[in-house]
């Protein structure tokens, strides 16, 4: 049953909404994400400075950048390639593309209906803008709780026996070993809070980034004179007429499209829960600097992923592991030290995935209750033996729950979000109008504002 749902909601439902979801909020916004995407540098650069006590926007970005970057973006483009050849590459790209609109809208409403917390920090995301943008308090009550069900039984184990196997299949260390070495260091830092974990990101994030762009393009520097052949091996590959004859073209799309949302997220309403805690003068800012990060996943990893193999003289099997497919592709560039390198980079984005989901459940279970702190320690507890425990297992059966758990989620999330269209607008023109008077750095002032039902508290602190 679960496989059938999972089958449906990830096969057919979710793919087509969110790819209209996507095109509807592009055309609709003029090309929000193209309009902006040379001021998304100057946000990041500005977004650097913090504040005391406060989570900066930079900061923010780097969390959500975290989740987004994952094992995905070195298993998962390996799988794309396998099951829908090299065009899915292309068809994650379009996904990506349309994907910054439906980011920075989910992310700018976030902003919207954030809430103002005693300590001077915030709290938002999908189940906030459900209660306070679409009065449908239960709507955020159902959201609140798949999140802590998808992040409390299988998206974190999925993280922990990721990063185990690999040491395992490269160290031959025991499982568990990893695991509590892994669960210490992530209680560490989750008792701390938001504001420990976006410091770590802020460092950690970049340093795995551009260490894993680096690679890359170390790769693509060996072997110049073929990468022409296969950027264009991939775009004909998208469009080739023997893929079209032979069914592989819808193949393609399908496993492009499916692989680029489970890999950007944009649209599932994750980094939405982030992207409400920073500190921004207008909420479209941090919407412009979140639709980057959905740009930095797919356009930029993803991509690298995707050269490293096809530049490779490696050919895909369908019985192959996508980690194993990578790690192949790297060893014959570089030798077989690619493989040590490799289970560095997935611990690096597995744990940084880990902090981000940790957060994901906190928030929801705060919409629940913020006042009862028992209950979050309970819950980083649950975290913490959570990882020992997915270090060791093999989940296959809890990882369907939470992929249906997290398909709802983005079911939900769409709805939210189509009938929050209008406001999202019309914050997005406030933006607009301010930028075209000549304003380098507009101002949202919630009493321009008195049909959004805003936490005026959290404004009136800009």
């Amino acid at each position: 049953m679960v496989d059938m749902l999972n089958g449906f909601l990830w096969g057919k439902l979710l793919v087509g909404l969110l790819i209209l979801v996507g095109v509807w909020f592009t055309v609709a916004s003029r090309f929000v994400q193209f309009r902006y995407f040379g001021r998304m540098f100057g946000l990041i650069r500005k977004g650097m400075h913090h504040q005391k006590n406060r989570v900066s926007s930079f900061q923010a970005l780097a969390v959500t950048v975290a989740g987004r970057v994952g094992a995905g973006n070195i298993a998962g483009v390996a799988v794309a390639i396998t099951l829908g050849g090299a065009g899915a590459i292309f068809w994650m790209w379009v996904i990506a593309l349309i994907g910054m609109a439906t980011s920075f809208f989910e992310c700018s409403l976030a902003q919207v209906y954030k809430r103002s917390e005693p300590e001077g920090t915030f709290r938002g995301g999908p189940a906030y803008y459900m209660d306070k943008g679409n009065n449908q308090k239960w709507m955020g009550f159902v959201y609140s709780g798949l999140l802590v069900v998808s992040v409390g039984i299988a998206l974190i184990a999925l993280q922990s026996f990721t990063v185990a196997s690999s040491f395992t299949q490269s160290f031959e260390i025991d499982p568990l070993y990893t695991g509590i070495t892994l669960a210490v260091v992530t209680g560490v830092i989750i008792f701390g809070g938001i504001k420990r974990i976006a410091e770590v990101a802020e460092w950690v994030v970049p340093f795995m980034a551009l260490g894993y762009c680096l690679l890359g393009l170390i790769v693509i520097g060996m072997n110049i004179e073929n990468v022409p052949s296969a950027l264009w091996h991939i775009v004909k590959s998208a469009f080739g007429i023997e893929q079209a004859i032979g069914g592989g073209l819808g193949t393609a799309i399908l496993v492009g499209a499916q692989r680029g949302l489970f890999s950007n997220e944009a649209g599932l309403g994750h980094a939405a829960n982030v992207a409400a805690v920073a500190y921004v003068k207008h909420p479209a800012e941090q919407g412009i600097v979140q639709s980057f990060s959905v740009f930095v996943d797919t356009m930029i990893l993803c991509t690298v992923t995707a050269l490293i193999i096809l530049l490779s003289g490696v050919t895909s099997d369908p019985e192959m592991g996508g980690v194993t497919l990578t790690q192949l592709a790297l060893s014959e560039h570089i030798g077989d030290w690619s493989g040590v390198f490799v289970t560095v980079a997935l611990t690096l984005f597995a744990f940084t995935t880990i902090l981000y989901l940790y957060y994901l459940g906190e928030n929801a279970l705060n919409f629940f209750s913020n006042e009862n702190k028992w209950l979050f320690n309970i819950f980083r507890i649950v975290v913490i033996v959570q990882i020992i425990w997915g270090s060791g297992q093999e989940l296959n059966e809890i990882f369907a729950l939470g992929d249906l758990a997290v398909g709802l989620l983005a079911l939900s999330n769409l709805i939210a979000l189509a009938f929050l269209a209008k406001k999202g607008f019309a914050v997005l023109r406030d933006y607009d109008n301010q930028i075209a008077s000549g304003k380098d750095t507009p101002v949202f002032n919630a009493k321009d504002h008195p049909e959004l039902n805003l936490d005026k508290e959290a404004w009136d602190m800009n």
